[in-house]
């Protein structure tokens, strides 16, 4: 599976951004996905999933802002970001898991298989 994630740039506190990711060589159909984010020096942290049933999952600090969706036909995932804050500032990343157990429950980066290059979202304040 590859992944290519795209939509990142700069944007003011408050406003909003898409970020989006095609996925090649696997239906998205048949996997979880989901988008990690990254500060300088820090672990990768869980932001959102998606599961192959659409049951959906946010950190608590995204919860209410961020939508995460999904276009088969495209085999593309979305993560609609609104109210964007400063703190969101980071690198973005989205990922697949394809294994029998695809609970969007999963939010560690071990619980996953593949990755994208990541995009850069940077909120000015």
């Amino acid at each position: 599976v590859q992944l290519q994630a795209s939509g990142g740039g700069l944007v003011q506190a408050g406003g909003s951004l898409r970020l989006s990711c095609v996925a090649s060589g696997r239906s998205i159909e048949a996997l979880l996905m989901g988008w990690f984010r990254q500060y300088p020096g820090k672990e990768r942290e869980f932001v959102s999933s998606i599961s192959r049933s659409f049951g959906t999952n946010y950190s608590d600090s995204v919860k209410g802002r961020f939508t995460i969706s999904r276009d088969t036909t495209k085999n593309t995932l979305f993560l609609h970001m609104n109210n964007l804050k400063s703190e969101d500032t980071a690198v973005y990343y989205c990922t697949s898991r394809d294994r029998i157990y695809g609970s969007e429950l999963y939010a560690l980066p071990n619980d996953y298989d593949y990755w994208g290059q990541g995009t850069l979202v940077t909120v000015s304040s």
